[in-house]
């Protein structure tokens, strides 16, 4: 699908500053909301389509978009004001600050995980900092980026927000578009292609990728509400979450228990077939499917299996799965699981953990489930990662102030919240100064005032 308005137009709507007053960037906003709100059932109905998405969890993507506008209007105008920079007494008199300002068009290009969320999200930022954008959904969620086209359709003039559809090639021919930013959520792989096309322009980039994010149980942990909080945040959406924990470090003395609760839990979630749970999502396509399917079956002909293995192709099902792993080079931790299996390694204590953890590439999330301070800060030393959750999982991205992103091969660049507004936004340096009290000092000739510029100047 071609674009019904050129980039360059849609620049041009910045450039003549119709973007900047803050009237107009609510109004984009109020549009937005207002279009989610009368799609809000066939928003139900297209992640029911595409991912065999529960109610309740699709409601977690309208709910995650409602939030981010409601705080953008909140404190936008106290992000853009200018903010004021002190100045060294030899600038006396004068005023420096920092302005805020658009960078014209971004290309944002959405993922199939949470092609509702992920794709609009962003979107609330771009328009809150001023501008204008095209919107690529992902093909492999074609019921919600039907939905978008029509949602943003019914929102905005083209001029402002567009949406193109397409597969990769689609993709492929708007990075050779000259944006002004460039915001990717998906994996790794596509990212470094994103990336290499936007050097071609010099194009500032986001990266919103993934890796597998660790989740560590220590003795001293809850492990009924450990549990609980892992179990959910595995299994939502079938596992096919950025932040879900991918694999656990359990500290020996707990992992038989844990296990168990871990089991039990699942069950009490899913029942005894988890494939016919409603509340279950389904793998998002066949590729995906057989990736998953051939990672469980290697699981299960080494025995390492411990919890569930049940899975359906036709229909797309997989029940969330225990699995024991005891070494770094199990097939199973080449990359993000991406799905309802879970390794489970038993480790001798947080030393041991973390060694794990710094011997791969930086997550996007890590967790940590300890009643322990001093290990809480351990962790938090001793590791780097996009970011961190204590004693709970995936809640940190609900946080709406905190900055959301990864770091090394898990992203670069945050966004939700000031973050997504400074991220979309130049922060342009301005210095002024008055004509009056002109002092020479800097000028030529200047003979013999170094000594003097050294007691002033220091």
């Amino acid at each position: 699908m071609p674009l019904r308005t050129p980039i360059a137009d849609q620049r041009q709507l910045v450039s003549d500053g119709q973007t900047r007053p803050i009237a107009w960037r609510l109004q984009q906003l109020d549009r937005l909301a207002g279009a989610i709100d009368a799609h809000e059932v066939a928003v139900f109905e297209a992640l029911a389509n595409d991912l065999g998405k529960p109610e309740v969890e699709a409601y977690f993507e309208l709910v995650a978009v409602r939030q981010e506008i409601a705080l953008v209007r909140k404190r936008l105008r106290r992000w853009m004001a200018p903010k004021r920079v002190p100045l060294p007494l030899s600038l006396l008199p004068g005023r420096a600050e920092v302005i805020a300002e658009p960078l014209g068009c971004v290309l944002v290009i959405g993922p199939w995980n949470y092609p509702f969320l992920l794709s609009l999200q962003p979107l609330v930022s771009v328009l809150a900092a001023g501008n204008t954008a095209v919107l690529k959904p992902s093909e492999h969620a074609p019921a919600t980026a039907a939905l978008l086209e029509r949602l943003i359709g019914a929102a905005f003039e083209p001029s402002t927000v567009q949406v193109v559809q397409g597969d990769g090639t689609a993709a492929a021919a708007l990075l050779q578009e000259r944006f002004d930013h460039i915001f990717f959520t998906g994996g790794e792989r596509v990212g470094r292609l994103v990336m290499a096309a936007a050097a071609q322009h010099l194009t500032p980039v986001t990266l919103e990728l993934g890796g597998k994010s660790p989740a560590v149980v220590l003795n001293d942990a809850e492990l009924e509400v450990t549990s609980r909080r892992l179990v959910w945040g595995k299994s939502l959406n079938a596992g096919q979450t950025c932040i879900a924990p991918d694999y656990l470090l359990v500290q020996r003395g707990v992992a038989a228990p844990l296990i168990q609760r871990l089991g039990e839990r699942i069950q009490h979630c899913f029942g005894a077939d988890p494939l016919t749970s409603p509340d279950l999502a389904t793998i998002v396509n066949g590729a995906q499917f057989e990736r998953l399917q051939r990672l469980l079956q290697g699981a299960q002909r080494r025995g390492q299996v411990l919890f569930g293995g049940q899975s359906d192709a036709e229909r797309r099902r997989m029940a969330p799965t225990l699995i024991r792993v005891e070494s770094p080079d199990d097939p199973l931790m080449d990359e993000e699981l991406f799905g309802p299996l879970l390794p489970v390694v038993e480790v001798d204590d947080l030393q041991q953990a973390m060694a794990w953890i710094n011997g791969r590439p930086k997550p996007l999330a890590l967790y940590l489930f300890s009643n322990s301070e001093q290990a809480q800060r351990r962790l938090l030393e001793g590791t780097s990662s996009g970011g961190v959750c204590l004693n709970d999982v995936v809640m940190q991205a609900s946080v709406p102030e905190l900055p959301f992103g990864g770091v090394g091969n898990s992203g670069m660049g945050t966004y939700h919240g000031e973050a997504g507004f400074l991220t979309f936004s130049h922060r342009r340096s301005v210095l002024r100064r008055p004509f009056q009290l002109d002092v020479p000092l800097r000028y030529p000739p200047y003979g013999k005032r170094l000594p003097l510029l050294r007691a002033l100047l220091r």
